[in-house]
């Protein structure tokens, strides 16, 4: 039908189930489920009960992925965020073994967190010059190192009096704890980023920072409160893996960083800012957690299962590309 303009209106309503099965996180979905059947093909043990039962130790990285794609979308990095986990596990370890109140252990793993995010966001604030991923690269040293510092030679520390974490790493039925905040968790960053201001503004900055800022974006603001959150849900994924191993050592969260971004890019988080959906990163991480889970049962060689996870990485980057480069043709061609 043309309008008076000359233009050509499609009367015909768009089809929303197709739009959603041929976007990226449609293309997730169908993973997730080629992954589950794959595993289960694999592994006869790869059944529902043993996936949650082996699932805690990974869902605590889920805390990390979360604040992490916020990151990323203000076209940011955050690769200290192993570290960060490693000095709050050690931390809680060593409190829990001085006799304080699980409570109170928990309130330093926190607030450590919480410091340590807070260093991060206040040298990115105070010298916007340096790149985040120089500055967190120092802090991912320093934090690692004072936790090594504590551990001394032996290199590692058992929670002698494990109670309160075994308390927090129970089940009701057969669903781990840690799956229902990480569940609640989720909907509240989908929630943020997708209906409130503060998510508008992350990608306000990540599209262009100048821009945003003199639209009224307070962008220092935004920028530390980020990574403040980043520190506190590291801490939080220091807690809960913790609860899963009752100890810690000087290779704790080690590549968590790395893992917790892959979440993200695979999810079509974009790694330059200003682009991707909450709800990609959130199945994309299902993904990856199902699959190691999966090859982790076949005794499968730790550096094959990140080799795997590598080349899913590079082909959630290089897909959209591909697919932008045929559109760009096709349009070329038709003009």
């Amino acid at each position: 039908m043309a309008g008076k303009s000359g233009r050509t209106i499609n009367a015909t309503p768009q089809n929303v189930w197709k739009k959603r099965l041929i976007s990226w996180e449609g293309v997730l979905v169908v993973i997730l489920v080629a992954v589950l059947i794959l595993c289960r093909a694999m592994s006869a043990n790869y059944t529902f009960e043993n996936v949650l039962r082996e699932m805690p130790k990974y869902l605590s990285e889920m805390f990390l992925m979360l604040p992490m794609a916020f990151i990323l979308m203000m076209g940011e990095i955050d690769i200290s965020v192993g570290s960060i986990v490693c000095l709050s596990g050690t931390l809680g370890c060593f409190a829990v073994n001085a006799g304080l109140p699980f409570p109170v252990a928990l309130l330093i793993m926190l607030g450590s967190g919480i410091i340590c995010g807070a260093i991060n966001g206040l040298i990115i604030v105070m010298f916007p010059e340096l790149p985040s991923m120089i500055v967190t690269l120092g802090t991912q040293i320093i934090f690692r190192g004072i936790a090594e510092i504590m551990l001394g030679g032996g290199g590692s520390i058992s929670a002698t009096n494990a109670d309160g974490f075994r308390a927090i790493g129970k089940s009701i039925g057969n669903i781990p704890m840690v799956f229902f905040l990480v569940v609640i968790a989720s909907v509240i960053f989908v929630l943020i980023s997708t209906k409130m201001k503060f998510g508008r503004e992350l990608m306000a900055i990540g599209s262009n920072r100048l821009t945003a800022f003199y639209s009224g974006v307070k962008v220092k603001k935004v920028l530390f409160i980020t990574y403040v959150t980043m520190g506190a849900f590291s801490a939080l994924c220091a807690i809960f893996f913790t609860a899963a191993t009752y100890g810690a050592n000087t290779t704790t969260g080690k590549g968590f960083e790395m893992d917790a971004i892959a979440m993200a890019v695979f999810g079509g988080i974009s790694s330059t800012g200003g682009k991707g959906k909450m709800i990609g990163g959130i199945i994309s991480a299902f993904v990856i957690i199902c699959l190691r889970i999966g090859l982790g049962q076949k005794n499968m060689n730790s550096q094959l299962i990140l080799l795997i996870i590598g080349v899913l990485l590079i082909g959630a980057v290089v897909l959209p590309n591909i697919s932008a480069m045929i559109t760009a043709k096709k349009k070329k061609a038709s003009v």
